[in-house]
């Protein structure tokens, strides 16, 4: 039944696309990350990534499944910590939170040998972020105590590197170094807990945190989630482990990926997106080379595990979405009903900042009719490669657009603008009357104001349909008009 409901809404996900009402996008592997307002306004997408690589696939409900499980951890957790959810109800998309000082460390507890960690001691290393590991170890082992193995938290596109405490107490002090490791491991002992009673071992994770001006401190980001820990079914590792230690304890094999090479029956199944990194690999993909696509059986399969994994953690039963619009429409029309978002926004460009007084008179014009905007300096003489970029950017937007070109002499850019956007764009030269605005070939459809109170009345009708609020306030300021009109006329 749920693999049918997948299927019936494969369409309904979201993917690429940007907000710019909200500000420069930071774009990570699976979330879109805005700051307004004193806020992190979080996104999380349909995108998944495996290996440090983004599948070319959506998966259905993946990024909704990931704020439900993360809204279920914070709801049980701050009795340890306090959160920095601000709003979670939004969209089944969205989290707000507060935005703090990242603290730069990636905390990861570990509740077995497993993972990466795993790999390297099958390598033969046994100190890992400063911690001596025992000889004698299997991979799916569990440890005596929980492990504190944190990383650096890298840039998209780098990859994480083991710490060791001193190198954390270097970098955050050894007062907040020594809170993250005592939270982080309270925190993943009330996740094991949560998991333990709906059958589900809690094996590892990762953790992230924040602090405020005061210095307080906050849990941030996503916590117990597929894609930040593994889980597996209590009764498979009972089953499974067992065995493999036998099969160690025979002498024939060097480590336990040989025991599963030759008996891959005893592989432990995860409930995390290393169901998604066996696909990838058994497709023969290596790092540097295509990523496979997965075939639409395989994204319903990925997709029905996310969503186990939330019913089996919380105890709660999935709600399929029931609205009729496509995920990018459903997000919009949500962040507008919050007050978050007003729907639509103008990108104002100009070729040169000489140009800023006529800019901020647009600006503030447009401000009259609340209607959003922001200012790019890009010459399309100059810089012909950052204007095509800066719009193929702005075409990536689920949100309606006004591009107002104000360019000087010969005006290249609102041709260039109206030609490459999917949005409408109109000329409003800083010099006046400008007739190169209107000289444009074929494919070139600019529009023309010439004064900036114009061009902010033409925003604020370009989006009358998108939000309600344009409507009025244009009704309103034509019937204030008006009436001036009537009052100035004497014989009336």
């Amino acid at each position: 039944e749920y693999k049918a409901l997948i299927k019936q809404n494969m369409g309904t996900v979201l993917g690429e696309g940007v907000i710019p009402e909200l500000g420069q996008v930071k774009k990570g592997k699976v979330r879109d990350i805005y700051f307004s307002g004193g806020n992190v306004i979080m996104v999380a997408s349909d995108r998944v990534s495996a290996f440090d690589y983004q599948i070319p696939n959506l998966i259905p409900y993946k990024g909704a499944v990931l704020n439900a499980i993360t809204k279920f951890a914070f709801d049980n957790t701050k009795d340890i910590i306090q959160n920095a959810v601000v709003a979670d109800e939004v969209d089944p998309n969205v989290v707000v939170q507060k935005a703090l000082k990242n603290c730069g460390v990636e905390c990861i507890v570990r509740g077995y040998m497993w993972g990466s960690m795993a790999g390297l001691y099958e390598k033969g290393e046994r100190t890992i972020c400063g911690l001596t590991v025992p000889n004698g170890l299997n991979r799916f082992q569990k440890f005596d105590t929980p492990l504190f193995t944190p990383t650096t938290k890298a840039e998209a596109g780098a990859h994480d590197e083991n710490m060791t405490m001193a190198e954390v107490e270097a970098l955050v002090g050894k007062p907040l170094a020594a809170k993250l490791k005592e939270v982080s491991l309270k925190l993943y002992q009330r996740g094991a807990e949560l998991a333990a009673r709906q059958g589900l071992m809690f094996i590892d994770t990762k953790y992230e945190f924040g602090t405020d001006e005061a210095g307080n401190l906050y849990v941030i980001d996503e916590i117990n989630t597929p894609d930040s820990s593994r889980l597996c079914d209590i009764s498979e590792w009972e089953t499974k482990y067992p065995k493999i230690a036998e099969e160690m304890r025979t002498g024939k094999y060097k480590n336990v990926t040989e025991v599963l090479a030759a008996n891959p029956h005893l592989k432990i199944k995860e409930y995390s997106k290393q169901y998604v990194r066996d696909l990838l690999l058994e497709a023969g993909f290596k790092p540097g080379k295509t990523v496979p696509t997965l075939t639409e059986e395989q994204v319903i399969e990925s997709s029905y595990r996310y969503i186990q994994v939330y019913e089996r953690l919380t105890g709660l039963k999935w709600q399929f979405a029931g609205t009729p619009l496509p995920a990018p429409q459903r997000l919009m029309a949500n962040l507008q009903r919050c007050g978050i978002a007003k729907g639509a926004c103008v990108v104002i460009m100009a070729g040169s900042d000489s140009d800023m007084p006529h800019l901020e008179k647009i600006q503030s014009n447009l401000n009259k009719y609340f209607v959003p905007s922001h200012i790019r300096i890009c010459s399309a003489h100059k810089q012909p490669t950052k204007l095509e970029e800066a719009l193929n950017y702005y075409n990536r937007s689920i949100q309606p657009l006004l591009i107002v070109g104000c360019a000087g002499g010969t005006d290249a850019l609102s041709g260039t603008a109206s030609f490459h956007s999917v949005f409408p764009v109109v000329s409003c030269p800083p010099d006046g009357w400008n007739e190169s605005c209107l000289k444009n070939p074929p494919g070139s459809s600019n529009a023309f104001c010439l004064r900036p109170d114009n061009v902010a009345k033409f925003a604020c009708q370009t989006f009358s349909h998108v939000n309600p609020m344009f409507k009025n306030i244009l009704l309103s300021s034509n019937e204030e008009k008006v009436l001036k009109l009537v009052k100035a006329d004497k014989f009336h």
